[in-house]
């Protein structure tokens, strides 16, 4: 049994609640930006049209201009699945774009370090808010591309408003994990794909098992780096046959992050719904994979599929949608959720996560007032493009009230979250009391690290720890002084030792997750992106990713 050591050491401070918000560059917060690309082809569009049909990754080469800059060589093509196919279907010329700054010259970036950025033509969102403001809350909580809105010229031509969002490549790897060397996948399948006949049935990016022949997951997920199958196809074996093995190759609380955002904003067009897709993994130089957010134009209720069954949801199922589906069902097409909520640690953690969410954004209606903001923002750009897919009535609408892009009836943003927050908060696992952790601190001796943390109606409690700001989070039990570790602790003090790794000199990251009969609370609170450590002597809380 472990027992915790009488501590005397800093209590711990936590540092901002949000990172450094970009203040300069191409996702400069509170701006519109202007982006205008140049060809030589008049017919660039053609050129253009004809690499996305035939499936090419080829770009065409021009230039760039950006707050007085000229940019040379940049690689451009379209993007996209249903956003390209279904608008160019329809005659328009606002296609999504996919440009490379760095494509024929090395290290050639936009202020802020960007290199690669996706333009979005905001398909299926009358509102224009659903990408920049889903990413903005996604920031909080998990490593997520930063979004902006862009004004684009091709040729000096207006192509009007864009969301530009940053890509998840070198740059952003090397921002939370300190490297791109490792191996990253894009979790959704090629548009058409048919699965193998001789592998077996899966469900599209959904981490089954399907055997040990990369042949069976290749269509279904894209990998980004020279090699990495075999590492997909053991992460999805551990997943699928030995769960109680995952944390050693990878991040549970960043995919029940994922989970929980997801779940919260009805954003379906991911892992939760029933395309099953949209998501990146990255495994890490550490050996770990980690979950990453990604497309987020029909969040908040823009996608009304689950996967649960055939017909899309209605209003008030969106806003009553169950924080436990696929989970109920046993649905064995999606592992990451009923595997991870099937270990009752891992379940009140994630009912923590969506609490925490909802009393960020939702409770007092900050998500409302922020997005009113951005919407007064980009109006005046909204009501001058004339090639916007949708009418400025219906962008003044939609973050209100339901909105209609094209035949399809997208629920207002408000019209959803506001019903959809009493239903949450008023869970029967949500809405309990939840353990309360009043202190947390740590003294370094010279073997050990040994951690105590004072709270209130925990029945249990846990250290997560991990050596350096990589590497797989290891999970030790607390106990009371009196090595009491079936029944509450008569004091409140709870502790346990962590062993330094003599072969590393790294600083040790770590938090409590404190756990009643029915939910559990974290310290920090958005553990594991926020974490203490042991680096310097003021104990001080940070990123988990800094």
């Amino acid at each position: 049994m472990i027992r915790y050591l009488s501590l005397l050491g800093a209590l711990v401070i936590l540092s901002p609640l949000f990172g450094q918000e970009e203040n300069s560059g191409l996702f400069e917060v509170g701006k519109v930006k202007e982006l205008r690309l140049f060809f030589k082809e008049k017919n660039w569009e053609q050129v253009l049209d004809s690499l996305k049909q035939s499936g090419s990754e080829d770009r065409l080469v021009g230039d760039a201009s950006f707050e007085g800059e000229v940019y040379k060589g940049v690689g451009v093509r379209y993007k996209g699945n249903s956003s390209f196919f279904a608008v160019s279907k329809s005659g328009s010329s606002k296609l999504p774009f996919n440009i490379d700054f760095n494509h024929t010259i090395k290290d050639q970036k936009l202020p802020g370090g960007v290199d690669k950025i996706k333009l979005s033509n905001i398909f299926r969102d009358p509102s224009f808010l659903r990408e920049v403001l889903s990413y903005e809350i996604a920031r909080r909580y998990m490593p997520a591309s930063r979004a902006n809105f862009v004004q684009l010229f091709v040729n000096d031509v207006y192509l009007g408003l864009y969301n530009s969002t940053e890509s998840v490549e070198d740059e952003f790897l090397e921002h939370y994990f300190k490297d791109d060397d490792g191996i990253l996948f894009k979790c959704d399948p090629v548009w058409g794909y048919k699965e193998q006949p001789d592998c077996p049935e899966g469900d599209k990016a959904s981490l089954q098992y399907l055997g040990p022949d990369s042949i069976c997951y290749q269509g279904l997920y894209e990998v980004k780096s020279d090699f990495g199958w075999q590492k997909l196809i053991e992460l999805t074996k551990v997943l699928n046959e030995q769960p109680e093995k995952l944390d050693s190759i990878f991040n549970i609380d960043q995919a029940l992050w994922m989970l929980a955002f997801n779940i919260v904003l009805v954003n379906l067009d991911s892992y939760t719904g029933r395309f099953c897709h949209n998501y990146y993994l990255y495994r890490d130089k550490e050996g770990v994979f980690h979950p990453i957010v990604w497309d987020m134009n029909l969040s908040f209720g823009g996608f009304r599929y689950d996967g649960s069954k055939g017909s899309p949801l209605t209003n008030e199922e969106m806003q009553t949608l169950s924080p436990f589906v696929h989970y109920k069902e046993k649905n064995e097409k999606r592992p990451l959720i009923t595997n991870l909520l099937a270990d009752g640690l891992y379940r009140k953690m994630y009912v923590a996560h969506i609490r925490t969410i909802l009393n960020d954004y939702f409770i007092d209606s900050t998500y409302l007032r922020r997005a009113e903001e951005i919407q007064e923002m980009i109006a005046p750009f909204v009501e001058n493009d004339s090639n916007k897919l949708y009418d400025y009535e219906a962008f003044r609408k939609n973050l209100h009230e339901t909105a209609k892009a094209d035949k399809a009836s997208i629920i207002g943003i408000e019209e959803l979250m506001g019903p959809r927050t009493e239903y949450l908060k008023n869970h029967p696992l949500i809405s309990k009391e939840p353990p309360a952790i009043n202190q947390v601190k740590h003294l370094d001796y010279d073997e050990i690290v040994a951690v105590n943390a004072t709270l209130e109606g925990a029945e249990s409690a846990w250290l997560f720890y991990r050596y350096g700001k990589l590497g797989p989070w290891k999970k030790l039990e607390m106990f009371d002084d009196s090595g009491h570790d079936d029944q509450m602790a008569e004091d409140g003090i709870w502790g346990a030792t962590i062993e330094k790794d003599k072969e590393r000199e790294e600083p040790i990251q770590y938090f409590v997750v404190a756990e009643n009969k029915y939910t559990a609370a974290l310290s920090p609170e958005r553990a594991s992106f926020e974490v203490y450590s042991t680096a310097d002597d003021t104990s001080t809380a940070k990123k988990g990713y800094k």
